[in-house]
Order: C-alpha cells, then sequence, then structure tokens
C-alpha cells in the first residue's frame, strides 16, 4: 500500500520505488515527521546500552531515587521496579555471549547497583 509520497516504506531502490510502481518517495522535499520515522537513520542513537540505561533509570524512578517525569515527584512502586530488574536480568540471560565487553560490563554493574537499591528500598 502506498502512502502519499509514492513509497510504502520511504526507501528508495535503483530505478524507482521499493514497492515497484516505480515512483520516487523523496520529490525534493523534506519528509514528514510520520515519514522520518521510515528512515533506518532515525534510530542511530539507541542501541543496547541506551535500551539498559533506560530501563535502569525506570527502575530508579520506581525506587523513589529519581522523580517521576511526569508529576515531577518522588515515589516508591517496588513491585514495578522488581519486574523492570527481571526484564533486565532477562535481557542478560538471553544476550550471554553476545555482546561486547562494555555492554557486558554494563548490564552486570548496573543489575548489581539495581539489586542493592531495591534491597534498601525494601528495607524501609
Amino acid at each position: 500500500m502506498n502512502d502519499e509520497s509514492g513509497c510504502c516504506s520511504g526507501k528508495e531502490m535503483e530505478g524507482g520505488c521499493c514497492c515497484g510502481d516505480g515512483a520516487s518517495g523523496a520529490q525534493g522535499k523534506e519528509d514528514a515527521p510520520e515519514e522520518a520515522l521510515h528512515h533506518e537513520d532515525f534510530f542511530t542513537g539507541f542501541n543496547f546500552s541506551a535500551l539498559i540505561l533506560s530501563l535502569s533509570t525506570s527502575v530508579l524512578v520506581n525506587l523513589g531515587e529519581l522523580p517521576d517525569p511526569l508529576s515531577n515527584e518522588k515515589g516508591m512502586n517496588l513491585p514495578l521496579a522488581k519486574q523492570t530488574i527481571s526484564v533486565i536480568e532477562m535481557l542478560e540471560d538471553k544476550t550471554k555471549g553476545n555482546l561486547n565487553a562494555d555492554e557486558n560490563r554494563l548490564i552486570n554493574n548496573m543489575l548489581y547497583d539495581l539489586r542493592m537499591k531495591y534491597v534498601e528500598a525494601a528495607q524501609k
């Protein structure tokens, strides 16, 4: 199915659109925001380390270490913190042997720190 630009995915192939209809998706104009989501370079700054840091920040918010970005207030939600730590543990298990040294060190150190902070918060 084609969008208004004549291309279904925002990617062009030699000789025309990847849809095979010969239309060019670029048409010499800037991409609309929704079309930009189709381009690979939109997500170049997101990697495994960024995912781990994002999940870790979520745990810290739920442990009351950081303020909630919406309410700007600190609050504690131990079950959600524990669940997010479990997600990071699952990622550690599923990616074992596939991480580079920096990623491996990051996930191990984060898990240790988050577990210690969880135990400390649970004892309060």
